[in-house]
């Protein structure tokens, strides 16, 4: 006897696989990451295709096999169908699911990820973002996302002397954590200049100030110091992840469909 679960989700990613059959990584409101089979999606015939394509919100109804989750019935919520058509915003979207699908690890339900989400596609979604604000949108995802995960870093006091931070040059380290001063910064190998508005910039991030990020003024002269460290971070995040076991050590649907029972729910995997 097959138990049903339903959930609502976002659809980060799907995989084609045999013959007509997908598999989803979808972020759920109640079970976090989850990986879901659609049988026979593919077909024309398919009553679950219209609900599961990539960032659509949808309701979905699954249940739990040996191996597999299938999906067993689909509601579609919302397309957000102006970020589908817009590159820049599609780009974005992508780079929200790779990290989740980077960090996020095993089946665990977060709602602040899930509210996280829910703001984020509806920020990409909204045509009135200029394209340097949807860069922006970006940076807001991935500070929250990161923070949320336990790696906030520090940006009101020096991470080695413990001391005020000042509106002066400052430094940021992904190794110690957060902002070093300039005269720690001479003991720090690994290290990046930013400017002091970037520091305040990452602090409304963080505050999830959007009133004032949307108005603040040439935004554009910081993005690159922004993308500079957000990737150092990521970067030293995924380092720590590897070595305490914690990341995602399979690539999206690193899983071989090798047969399927008669029940046509149940599949075998190797890695």
């Amino acid at each position: 006897m097959f138990f049903k679960y339903r959930t609502q989700g976002f659809i980060l990613k799907k995989e084609d696989r045999g013959e007509a059959n997908q598999l989803f990584a979808i972020y759920t409101r109640d079970f976090g990451r989850i990986d879901v089979l659609g049988k026979a999606i593919r077909k024309i015939s398919s009553k679950l295709r219209s609900g599961m394509e990539i960032f659509y919100l949808s309701e979905i109804e699954f249940i739990q096999g040996k191996i597999y989750k299938t999906l067993t019935d689909v509601f579609l919520i919302k397309k957000f169908q102006n970020l589908r058509k817009n590159l820049e915003r599609l780009d974005i979207a992508y780079e929200v699911s790779e990290d989740l699908d980077n960090f996020v690890r095993g089946e665990e339900p977060d709602e602040r990820i899930w509210q996280l989400l829910n703001e984020v596609f509806k920020k990409l979604n909204n045509l009135q973002f200029a394209i340097c604000n949807l860069q922006l949108i970006y940076h807001y995802f991935f500070w929250n996302f990161v923070s949320t995960l336990g790696y906030k870093p520090e940006l009101y006091f020096c991470t080695v002397c413990q001391k005020k931070l000042k509106p002066e040059k400052l430094y940021f380290s992904a190794k110690e954590g957060g902002i070093i001063c300039p005269s720690c910064s001479k003991k720090i190998e690994d290290k990046i200049e930013i400017e002091p508005e970037v520091v305040k910039i990452l602090r409304k991030i963080l505050e999830k100030d959007w009133e004032i990020l949307s108005r603040l003024k040439n935004i554009e002269e910081y993005l690159q110091s922004l993308e500079t460290i957000s990737e150092n971070y990521s970067s030293l995040i995924c380092r720590v992840a590897w070595q305490r076991g914690e990341r995602r050590s399979d690539s999206f649907f690193e899983l071989e469909e090798k047969n399927d029972n008669m029940n046509g729910y149940e599949e075998k995997k190797k890695f």
